[in-house]
């Protein structure tokens, strides 16, 4: 084993990978760094679920965060903390390309516009809780 390998790293990137939605979130991070408010709108799920997947893929070390005001945006981990982390990471660009939910995911991703998601009438995010790339201007 190489320093650093423990049974604990290998468990929690394969947890990361056991969730159709985390899968999402990676996928969606692929194209570019997402606030938990597009996270949230794009897979129309609630902030609490939204908030676990985050928290899961941090903790096997697929993503970072960094804190922008109040609100925290997310990418995928540049300098992955286990040889695990950093195998997924390298594989994922040519995982899934023809499955039709990350094709639809992906058409979302490049159809949102920061700044119309928290006033989207389907969005799971209202305009009082979207991080200020997400609110729609105040009049």
């Amino acid at each position: 084993m190489r320093q650093g390998e423990t049974m604990r790293d290998l468990v929690n990137v394969m947890k990361a990978l056991s969730d159709p939605g985390r899968v999402k979130v990676l996928k969606a991070l692929e194209a570019r760094e997402l606030c938990a408010c597009e996270i949230i709108a794009l897979l129309g799920l609630a902030q609490p679920t939204v908030s676990r997947h985050l928290k899961v893929l941090a903790d096997a070390g697929l993503i970072t965060g960094r804190k922008v005001g109040s609100w925290v945006h997310y990418r995928l981990a540049q300098n992955p903390s286990t040889p695990y982390a950093q195998a997924l990471l390298a594989a994922l660009p040519g995982w899934l390309e023809a499955d039709p939910e990350i094709a639809a995911l992906r058409a979302s991703l490049r159809d949102s516009r920061r700044g119309k998601i928290a006033a989207s009438p389907t969005s799971p995010t209202s305009p009082d809780t979207a991080c200020a790339a997400c609110a729609p201007p105040r009049a």
